[in-house]
């Protein structure tokens, strides 16, 4: 299973530096796991960056996954792992969600860097035209 956290999925949808990265997970829908708490940022900063169209169409996509709502479990798991790891909330609900369905993790998230279960890239910045 594999879980790509809202900057793989940013990155993925700007055509960023390392968007081929994460396109391996994101297309293999039928092990792709899908927080709640990722289609709430996504959501939110292709708004904010595009507009409300493209930002349905960036969820529409991210749908063809298995969305998983926050339960009382990975709640608890990421309040754990936020105090453990340092992790702000959103980061330890993606953790605490890709620990409980065994899930890889895919970012570009500095704060995941070190962490196990984790498949981290380093961001890139785009090259000037």
């Amino acid at each position: 299973m594999n879980l790509v956290d809202t900057s793989g999925w940013i990155e993925y949808f700007f055509a960023g530096p390392n968007a081929a990265d994460f396109a391996p997970p994101i297309e293999n829908t039928k092990k792709l796991v899908v927080p709640v708490i990722c289609l709430y940022e996504v959501f939110k900063k292709v708004n904010l960056v595009a507009d409300e169209a493209r930002a349905l169409q960036a969820i529409a996509q991210m749908k063809h996954g298995r969305v998983v709502d926050l339960a009382e479990n990975i709640a608890l798991s990421a309040a754990l792992i936020s105090l453990k790891h340092a992790l702000p909330m959103a980061d330890s609900m993606i953790y605490a969600t890709a620990r409980a369905y065994g899930a890889t993790l895919w970012t570009q998230d500095e704060h995941f860097r070190k962490l196990p279960g984790v498949n981290y890239r380093r961001a890139r910045m785009k090259a000037a035209p």
